[in-house]
């Protein structure tokens, strides 16, 4: 009982740290941890809540650094033009609150997911298979389609963020996605932000009602869209988000947050479930697990009790770190932020991906502030993912 009680709290303590940390994700964690496994052997239960409780807390955890600092991964890459957005009006706090309260949704949401998932998806899940590379085409179709006025500059940014990332995933980088993704959306934001000279004003960290009407269409949303999305590789919370506004109608930018947050933290949680139907692994946290054991009906049941006991944990601890920053943010000239988070992310880039990765850098920074001048959504970065996972998945 100690050593399980030990790997959820180390897990939630990782959890905060890469989840505060730009550039650091969970993978890098999990592909370390397998690493020590090579070395030493450690029990599989405790190692289990360990990763489960670090992924959960990351998804909570991300939009910190997301809303505040304009540097997200790919989950809280969109988080941030409404984010931004809220955080400039001096209600960055509130932001940050929305998408916790997404992630509570979702966790309530997972209750009743769980069975319909488990009873459901296994007879369906051959026919999505074969179709997958043809769903993917009409996703995306679906979401330049739905551009509103920028539909020919939607079309090239997806279209050469899809060249870019095929050409990225046959360079010989240990991480791809590390410098694809925080030039496509964090250091090209950052840029943008030191360019336009961004002062943060003073935050607001009163609480706020929000009106329980705003949270019917995101629960609806993310009923409908995560348990599809869950089996798509390319398709991210992100785009997940988009496809989910525009099933249930427009969405202001809270309600886009509560989605977004919400369904950041379900495709996580379904993505063990999927580990335990299909021995496919969605998420790097679920590869990691896959690569330890085979989950069985018990060790499904551990994870299921871990997200339930971290997330009753983090939110209240999200809601506090989120309180201290937001109340000190203002005090400190944003643009030296944000020119140490360029340097920062730079580093990390350099460090994981050596040269090949800097050159990667600076080709998505080029193309994300590219996707800023044509003021078209940053979704369409998502070609970069997209475009070569639907040619994986094409069967000729």
């Amino acid at each position: 009982m100690l050593e399980i009680i030990l790997a959820l709290l180390i897990g939630i303590l990782t959890g905060i740290i890469t989840g505060l940390t730009p550039g650091i994700h969970i993978n890098l964690v999990a592909v370390f941890i397998l690493s020590l496994l090579l070395i030493s052997p450690l029990p599989i239960i405790p190692l289990l809540i360990f990763i489960t409780a670090m992924a959960i807390t990351h998804t909570f955890m991300d939009f910190i650094p997301s809303i505040f600092l304009g540097a997200p991964d790919e989950d809280t890459a969109l988080g941030i033009l409404p984010g931004h957005e809220l955080l400039l009006a001096g209600e960055g706090h509130h932001a940050l609150k929305l998408t916790l309260i997404g992630g509570a949704i979702a966790i309530v949401t997972l209750i009743f997911l769980i069975p319909v998932f488990i009873f459901l998806m296994p007879k369906i899940y051959p026919f999505l298979q074969r179709m997958m590379a043809f769903f993917l085409i009409w996703i995306s179709i679906f979401l330049i389609y739905h551009e509103k006025g920028f539909k020919i500059k939607a079309t090239i940014i997806f279209i050469l963020s899809g060249f870019l990332g095929i050409a990225v995933f046959n360079l010989e980088i240990g991480q791809p996605l590390l410098p694809l993704l925080t030039g496509l959306f964090g250091t090209s934001t950052i840029i943008h932000s030191i360019r336009c000279k961004t002062v943060i004003p003073k935050q607001q960290t009163k609480k706020r009602k929000i009106n329980k009407r705003h949270i019917i269409k995101p629960t609806i949303a993310t009923i409908i869209v995560s348990p599809i999305c869950s089996f798509f590789p390319g398709l991210g919370s992100s785009q997940a988000a988009i496809i989910g506004s525009k099933i249930t109608g427009k969405l202001n930018r809270e309600q886009f947050l509560i989605l977004l947050g919400s369904i950041n933290t379900l495709i996580m949680s379904l993505s063990f479930v999927t580990l335990f139907l299909f021995q496919k692994s969605r998420t790097g946290a679920a590869f990691a697990i896959s690569q330890i054991t085979q989950l069985s009906k018990t060790s499904l049941i551990a994870i299921i009790v871990t997200i339930f006991i971290t997330t009753i944990i983090i939110i209240p601890v999200s809601l506090i770190i989120s309180k201290i920053i937001a109340k000190h943010i203002h005090k400190i000239p944003y643009i030296k932020i944000s020119i140490f988070i360029l340097l920062f992310l730079t580093i990390i880039v350099i460090y994981f991906t050596g040269i090949l990765g800097l050159i990667t850098l600076i080709v998505a920074t080029i193309l994300g502030l590219t996707c800023i001048e044509f003021g078209t959504r940053r979704g369409f970065l998502m070609g970069a993912i997209l475009i070569p996972t639907i040619i994986f998945y094409l069967p000729f």
